[in-house]
């Protein structure tokens, strides 16, 4: 017999803040099925159920994990729900009303040759606490074999699709001409149904049958130039896209121009009247200085940390939400808009922000609604390959010596006004400005972020940190 925890161990595979990733490699079958045993072995202890719902992304390596997982999942005597290829918020959604748990094969935006697995409870991401609890986990099984083939459950597609087309009047995109980016998004196959639902006309841009890493907190030079030029060449009034597992939108006005996550989620929650809400560390000021909820409280990064607030500012507040710098928008609470309720469904999810800065750009272009915001530009990149140890050795000496950390950077002229420690190292300045250093919790790669009153100063500054930083000398 295996024992879970070993197998974990002997794999490699970390958890960061959205579930098991590592390279394909790694994900052997004995792995995945470990993962599975662990995460029902913790499940049972508080909840009863004889079902789990399980779904992937596009990958090449996702059917086979999804395989491992299912058998892992048969030799407990568990039903498996296979809802095929679908976003991780429509997984999350139906298994929430189905009140039982799941596991979403994907590795979200990380490169091809990685992938990963998250989990669900029946009420909703797993928390911290959940992910010890899987790591130690000591769930006896037996080496897997004779894979079982895979039988798709259209259920999570059809009730993502209705959650969202319901919502709204069938005209609400009406004459509006809508361009979705399709590349290897695990949704592909359900947002133009949903934009024509609404209305609209629909142009399908690049989609590939080999996977495409979008980082939507990263947004490449290439992809930049891309929304540019179809924004001109089909005469878009917005262009819609997602990361790999589709919980992190990526959306573009009608000028081309991408919007930054924090800035969709702002406007969606604005367009809700969300009362209270709770967002990473790394997102734009402008979400206070804006003025226009009720409370908001700053999280470390990483959606588990803003789910956690959720509980405690339901007591104060009735509309509650929470989104990230990448995008991805977690409604707290049921919420009521057009007149229709809307339920809570705390993890990200991408359709929502989209269709909500639609529904608030009726009577004005996008672009308008984003200068109406006070505006502080934010930027941010991120070095890959970049050992953590190496990151997490940098920023601990310069937490120590910020005035000497910025000379290093190469930024002698200016002066630390507040240090933030909540995630990572993130510096105020007596200009106003910020710069964020934070290593990834997943992969080898170190995060920059800025803000200014300028894109080009934001810009400016995380390029010159992130090429300054790579030539520290730690043992100097």
């Amino acid at each position: 017999m295996l024992i879970s925890s070993n197998e974990i161990e002997k794999s490699g595979i970390q958890f960061g803040t959205s579930g098991a990733r590592g390279l394909v490699t790694q994900f052997t079958d004995n792995a995945c099925a470990a993962f599975t045993h662990a995460f029902i072995s913790c499940m049972k202890k508080e909840f009863t159920f004889k079902q789990v719902a399980i779904a992937i992304d596009n990958r090449p390596s996702s059917p086979g994990m999804a395989q491992a997982c299912i058998k892992a999942l048969e030799q407990l005597g568990i039903e498996a729900i296979y809802y095929g290829v679908v976003p991780t918020p429509a997984l999350a959604y139906i298994s929430m009303q189905d009140n039982i748990p799941c596991i979403m094969v994907t590795g979200s935006h990380i490169p091809f040759d990685r992938n990963g697995l998250k989990f669900y409870r029946p009420d909703g991401e797993i928390s911290k606490v959940d992910e010890q609890g899987i790591l130690n986990a000591t769930a006896e099984f037996e080496a897997i074999s004779d894979l079982p083939e895979l039988v798709t459950n259209t259920k999570a597609a059809v009730a993502y699709v209705e959650r969202y087309t319901s919502l709204f009047d069938s005209l609400l995109l009406a004459g509006k001409r809508v361009g979705i980016y399709e590349h290897s998004s695990a949704g592909r196959d359900l947002y133009a149904d949903m934009f024509i639902a609404l209305g609209a006309e629909v142009i399908a841009l690049e989609r590939s049958d080999e996977f495409v890493p979008i980082d939507t907190e990263a947004v490449s030079e290439a992809d930049k130039l891309k929304a540019k030029n179809w924004s001109a060449q089909y005469d878009l009034d917005f262009i819609f896209s997602t990361d790999g597992d589709g919980d992190r939108p990526l959306v573009a006005d009608e000028n081309g121009d991408w919007l930054r996550g924090d800035v969709l989620g702002l406007l969606c929650a604005n367009a809700m009247k969300i009362d209270a809400l709770a967002v990473p560390v790394s997102c734009n000021t402008s979400i206070e200085s804006c003025e226009l909820f009720n409370h908001v409280t700053r999280t470390k990064i990483g959606s588990p940390y803003v789910i956690a607030e959720f509980e405690e500012l339901a007591k104060n507040y009735v509309t509650v939400a929470g989104f990230e710098a990448n995008g991805g928008f977690l409604l707290g609470t049921d919420v009521v808009v057009n007149n229709k309720l809307v339920k809570a469904l705390p993890t990200r999810d991408a359709v929502l922000p989209a269709l909500m800065l639609l529904a608030a750009a009726s009577e004005k272009n996008i672009s308008a609604l984003v200068n109406a915001l006070p505006q502080r530009l934010t930027h941010s990149d991120r070095i890959q390959n970049f050992a953590t140890e190496k990151s997490f050795a940098i920023l601990n000496i310069a937490k120590e010596q910020p005035a000497k950390f910025l000379i290093q950077l190469g930024f002698s002229d200016l002066t630390v006004a507040e240090i933030n420690t909540t995630d990572g190292l993130r510096l105020t300045l007596m200009t106003g400005d910020i710069i964020h250093f934070r290593p990834s919790g997943n992969a080898p790669e170190l995060r920059c972020y800025a803000e200014s009153n300028s894109i080009e100063q934001a810009q400016y500054l995380v390029n010159h940190a992130l090429q300054q930083i790579q030539l520290i000398n730690i043992t100097a």
